[in-house]
């Protein structure tokens, strides 16, 4: 790793070499590799140095550079995080960030909200699962990458946003939402009312959802917890440890997920439990994604528990975050995860055991309803 002082070093001296190649000629055909690459790169530093008609910022010109190099990948997930966004990334993972509540990801062309996190603007402003986000305030979304759509979305407390979407039917409209301090607890349970039945639901997995997951595991067994919902719908996934940590304490000991590296370099994570404690029943839909797929894929595959909902997201890339100095950073998908049945679910997602549809506008929450079904028959059974 470069200090901050060798940092500084190499950057003089390639300016150095920059301004000197200006004088040299030479035949960028008979160069082969990444030492044409590197010329080029250097040619085109001293053109612009010596030739645009403006002041050059140095500093600009390498953050231009970075990125351009990382939007060349062509993965949606892969960004270059300026000072800006390295540290509005290091708020979300701490569990409090600026913006409206909402978590979307990219099919194709299109940017789809995965999730509408509750109590929070974007979902109070009616936006849902689903929603094709085309446009903020008037720019269309298709001429920026994820991180512009997200640092255009996000903003100062008290102002607003507008959101051209398109809905599930086809639709479009405008939602304005006034952007606020974006709180995520992630954890939060319960008993279900006249039985032996825990409800915990996680909304998104961050630095503390492990222990809080835990904490609140714990208290609902003291108050006679026998069978545990685990509630993932609009759940956009997070820090994998954090979704490592839950599934630790749900399925059988062995494998929880692997992933596998470019190089075919292979990672698992594993469970040590050595009996599930509970009937264990699994709410998912299309918002479910990343660390939480990797939940919802242990418990299936483990046979721990059943998945009740609708088929998941679909994200089973693992990005990887390397600074570059002390202010900035790239984010790097690096690899594709499988279930411990050696299935990547990256752009298929999750189907359930129990396929349960939620009606537009239904009153009653008829997935909840069928899993808690499914626990009280398993009570009845032991």
């Amino acid at each position: 790793m470069f200090s901050r002082k060798n940092l500084q070093l190499v950057t003089c001296c390639l300016l150095s070499v920059a301004v000197t190649l200006g004088a040299v000629t030479w035949k960028v055909q008979e160069i082969t590799g990444d030492a044409a690459g590197t010329l080029r790169f250097l040619r085109t530093m001293s053109i612009v140095k010596n030739n645009f008609d403006g002041k050059v910022d140095n500093s600009i010109l390498f953050d231009g550079a970075i990125d351009g190099m990382v939007r060349s990948l062509g993965d949606p997930y892969s960004a270059y995080l300026d000072k800006e966004n390295f540290a509005k990334l290091s708020e979300m993972t701490e569990g409090s960030f600026g913006g409206i509540g909402i978590v979307f990801g990219k099919r194709g062309d299109d940017y789809v909200v995965i999730s509408a996190l509750p109590d929070n603007p974007g979902a109070i402003a009616g936006i849902k699962s689903g929603d094709i986000i085309l446009a903020v305030d008037g720019v269309e979304t298709r001429s920026m990458n994820m991180t512009e759509v997200a640092n255009k979305i996000r903003g100062k407390q008290g102002t607003e946003v507008v959101l051209q979407l398109q809905t599930n039917d086809g639709s479009k409209k405008d939602v304005k939402v006034v952007r606020r301090d974006i709180k995520t607890p992630s954890v939060g349970g319960q008993m279900l009312p006249d039985s032996k039945i825990g409800y915990i639901r996680i909304t998104v997995f961050n630095e503390e959802t492990g222990a809080d997951f835990k904490k609140t595991y714990e208290q609902l067994q003291a108050e006679g917890m026998q069978a545990t919902i685990l509630d993932l719908r609009g759940n956009p996934g997070g820090i994998l440890d954090g979704g490592v940590a839950v599934a630790r304490m749900l399925v059988p000991k062995g494998p929880i997920v692997s992933l596998v590296y470019r190089n075919g370099d292979k990672y698992v994570e594993n469970s040590s439990l050595e009996q599930v404690k509970y009937p264990l029943a699994v709410l998912v839909d299309h918002g479910t994604a990343s660390a939480a797929e990797i939940v919802a894929g242990a418990v299936k595959d483990t046979g721990a528990g059943r998945l009740f909902g609708v088929k998941t997201f679909g994200k089973g890339s693992v990005q990887g975050v390397y600074r570059i100095d002390n202010d900035t950073a790239v984010k790097i998908t690096t690899a594709r995860y499988y279930t411990p049945s050696g299935v990547s679910i990256h752009n298929v997602g999750i189907e359930p055991d129990v396929n349960v549809e939620l009606p537009e506008g239904a009153t009653t929450d008829v997935q909840l309803q069928s899993a808690e079904e499914y626990l009280q028959q398993k009570l009845r059974q032991e």
